[in-house]
């Protein structure tokens, strides 16, 4: 057993200065100290520093690491044909894994236990989130060209591969596939009671062509293909009107926020006013890192929170506390990771531990408003998941050299760059 103690925790309820004792991979007491110990094989005096929920990057491309401020500054359609299609396409399963562990080297870094993915080669990224420990649900990344019916046998062999993998059916993005594939996808939904995720509304551009090929917008038209009838959700979600917004909360669907992406692509600003109005399910993400270009979930709260104001002309709008818990608890949904979504007796201890006696934490007039507003990864003391520490002041605890990594990570990217 792992006890912390002598600091703060973000609870359901709010902030509170209970123990969180850990055994074996879940989180079995919160509360005050007990009189009548039990045996711990270490004991961490948190020295008034808080433990909270990991975060939960509810939509990303872990495996785009290589891209890396190397498919810059164009606009999405432009950037995907031009930067990113091109050099995809030359990547294989090793490539693909060296990438990834980079990418989950930051998670951690980061304070994030998960991450929602949208990818190539799913065998190598499974088996660096089975190595490494690290929750890694997969989506379907369905487009022109693909056999839409690779998701039945894919659902199957990757939905149930222990703790640290699962798999939710969807696609690319409306404007990457046709009506054959919506079709499939709704078919599979029905056949597994399953979710349905895709990038959403994105741009303007995607929008309107939408609109003129179907007469409707891609949300309307996923809903009257059947996609939504076990819920799901979409990523980016920029161009959403009130009927969009109906829909998801109808279904109750989440729309991600990718405020750090949507911002350097030009895409645009999500329109969290009107999704808190119409009761929508949120949760955030970061993109991959060739959009955005960190993976850093401080980053995305605070920007989310900045553009609500922008959008709205009015420095009230936002919400930190709403998404601080969209961050963790929103994203743990998302991704079906409902045993991870709190600091609660039963749940699975996946968590991190803030360092509040860095001077951007200080003085600690709100926890909450101080971790969305002045928060970074540099106030990252550790990254537990499954009870199993990952990461602790800068040193990871992986199984494998960082170093290591970087230096395999550099040589395919200069491959596949030149």
């Amino acid at each position: 057993m792992i006890r912390f103690y002598n600091g703060l925790v973000l609870e359901p309820a709010g902030v509170t200065e209970n123990e969180v004792w850990v055994d074996g991979s879940a989180i079995c007491y919160v509360g005050p100290a007990k009189a009548d110990m039990p045996a711990f094989e270490r004991e961490i005096d948190l020295k008034g520093d808080l433990v909270m929920p990991g975060f939960k990057n509810a939509h990303t491309h872990s495996g785009m690491t290589f891209l890396r401020s190397a498919a810059d500054d164009l606009p999405l359609q432009e950037w995907l044909e031009k930067q990113v299609f091109p050099n995809e396409a030359k990547l294989d399963g090793e490539s693909l894994a060296a990438f990834v562990k980079v990418a989950f080297l930051e998670y951690l870094a980061g304070g994030c236990t998960a991450c929602f993915d949208m990818y190539y080669f799913p065998d190598a990224f499974v088996q660096v989130a089975k190595d490494w420990g690290f929750r890694a649900i997969m989506c379907e990344s369905l487009t022109f060209g693909d056999d839409p019916a690779r998701v039945y046998d894919r659902y199957e062999k990757y939905n149930n591969m222990g703790p640290f993998v699962g798999f939710r059916l969807g696609f690319h993005a409306e404007y990457t596939n046709g009506l054959d594939t919506f079709k499939t996808v709704a078919e599979a939904a029905r056949h597994f009671k399953a979710p349905v995720w895709c990038h959403n509304s994105e741009t303007k551009k995607e929008t309107e062509e939408c609109v003129a090929r179907h007469g409707v917008s891609p949300t309307r038209l996923f809903e009257d293909m059947g996609l939504y009838e076990y819920g799901g959700g979409g990523y980016h979600c920029v161009y959403f009107t009130p009927e969009d917004m109906d829909i998801f909360a109808r279904h109750g669907c989440t729309a991600v926020i990718n405020a750090c992406s949507n911002g350097k692509l030009a895409s645009g600003v999500f329109p969290l006013k009107l999704a808190m109005e119409k009761g929508v399910n949120l949760a955030v993400g970061t993109d991959g890192p060739a959009s955005n270009n960190a993976l850093d979930m401080f980053r995305e709260m605070y920007l989310i929170n900045l553009t609500a104001k922008l959008r709205e002309g009015d420095a009230a709008a936002g919400d930190p506390a709403l998404i601080l818990n969209a961050a963790v608890s929103g994203g743990a949904r998302a991704m079906g990771l409902a045993d991870c979504d709190a600091i609660a007796v039963g749940k699975q201890a996946d968590l991190t531990v803030i360092d509040m006696h860095r001077p951007n934490m200080r003085p600690v007039n709100n926890v909450v408003k101080n971790l969305v507003y002045s928060g970074n990864p540099s106030n990252v003391r550790m990254t537990m998941i499954a009870g199993v520490v990952r990461y602790e002041n800068g040193q990871f605890f992986v199984g494998e050299d960082p170093e290591a990594v970087y230096r395999t990570a550099e040589k395919y990217t200069r491959k596949i760059l030149g």
